[in-house]
């Protein structure tokens, strides 16, 4: 593993001490990202030194903080190609542990927490990264404390029971669970896990990249298609590809990167659509799709301005065509999808309709689509309501 240089903020540039604790930019309020010496690692990092390594995230070690793992097995999830589409390919993060991608970030960010000797730490949550932040909280042995939406799926809410968090329910949006960590960790002694306000999240989520690149022989796609709640995963991967580059593994060519948002909270591409480089917080957030309902998300500069580099997208679909898409990959597939990943299969469907003009993705594009967790963790979501079946028993007519 390697030594964090420094912390780097997105915004001003300034560099910040990785040897303590840190959230965001104390001049700016920037996201920031920890940076290594790649120049130093080129010379004895390469591709081939990957093979016969573990098969879980951590693979990529060169490129991840210099401390002990706090793992479960996170990461290499496999990348299927389509039985539908030509030149598709479905990266299932379903498989990872507690069931979706936030497991890469939180894993990450436990370790280097672990290692800078914190034992109290808080999230605000839509669902899955508050279970991820439970179960390896547990692994760590360090106390968690997750605010979430009183709404939240059954499963996020009994995972964090059982994986022995301390969980406060919120008659609210992920928006009001934020503004109680904010306003309770100096108090309460918490650190802040927040998404994008910590900066090693976004570490385990650009390892997604680097196995994108290894799974598909070392050969970018042409678009990646990703649901945005908070960004961290077109973020993260997007520092990857920099992080490529600069190591010598790939040219400056880049996939076109497109978000995904529900449209009962579609900030990301109202302004997009507007051309405005930040968003404005979305009003009456609506969606089955609960790590999308995102009313302002923190990183939306980083993620307007990547979806600007790399001539890519932003998408909203609704909540029928998330329904449809989860049953279509389910049937079609073999993939039992959260709502937000089959957001992108909805999104993929809609680009590759012409509309009268050119489809914004044609038929030769390879394109890799992100499930970013398990159907299985939104049952209570999913489920139609139908009524219960009558049956006649024992000549005695009702319900049974």
């Amino acid at each position: 593993m390697s030594e964090v240089i420094h912390l780097e903020c997105t915004k001003c540039g300034a560099q910040l001490s990785p040897g303590i604790p840190q959230n965001v930019c104390t001049k700016d309020g920037g996201i920031l990202f920890a940076r290594y010496d790649l120049g130093k690692l080129k010379q004895n990092f390469k591709p081939g030194h990957l093979r016969g390594r573990e098969a879980s995230l951590w693979r990529y070690r060169e490129v991840l903080p210099d401390v002990e793992p706090v793992t479960l097995g996170e990461g290499f999830t496999p990348v299927l190609p389509s039985r539908e589409f030509e030149n598709l390919w479905i990266k299932d993060e379903g498989l990872n542990p507690t069931g979706s991608f936030k497991a890469r970030g939180v894993t990450v960010a436990i370790s280097v927490a672990k290692s800078l000797g914190l034992k109290k730490l808080a999230m605000p949550s839509a669902g899955n990264a508050g279970s991820a932040l439970a179960a390896y909280a547990a692994a760590a042995g360090i106390e968690a404390h997750i605010f979430m939406p009183r709404d939240v799926p059954a499963a996020n809410r009994i995972e964090c029971e059982m994986y022995g968090a301390k969980l406060t329910l919120v008659n609210g949006l992920i928006s009001d669970c934020a503004r109680i960590v904010s306003e309770r960790k100096d108090q309460e002694g918490w650190f802040d896990l927040s998404t994008l306000k910590e900066p090693y999240r976004v570490e385990g989520k650009k390892t997604m990249a680097y196995e994108l690149f290894e799974q598909l022989d070392g050969k970018l796609p042409d678009a990646i298609i990703f649901s945005c709640g908070g960004g961290v995963g077109v973020i993260g991967m997007w520092k990857a590809f920099d992080e490529m580059e600069q190591l010598g593994w790939i040219s400056p060519e880049r996939p076109r990167m497109i978000a995904v948002q529900a449209e009962g909270c579609s900030p990301l591409v109202k302004a997009w659509e507007e051309g405005k480089s930040s968003v404005e917080p979305w009003q009456d957030a609506s969606t089955i799709a609960a790590g999308l309902r995102v009313p302002r998300p923190y990183g939306d500069y980083l993620v307007l301005d990547i979806l600007k580099q790399s001539r890519g997208t932003a998408v909203a679909v609704s909540d029928q065509e998330i329904r449809d898409a989860v049953r279509h990959w389910g049937s079609g597939e073999g993939i039992f999808a959260a709502p937000e990943g089959a957001a992108s299969l909805a999104a993929y469907r809609k680009l590759r309709e012409s509309c009268g003009r050119k489809a914004f993705l044609s038929e030769s594009d390879r394109v890799v689509l992100f499930n970013t967790g398990t159907g299985l963790k939104y049952l209570d979501v999913l489920q139609e309501k139908k009524a219960p079946a009558t049956r006649y028993i024992g000549g005695i007519i009702g319900p049974y």
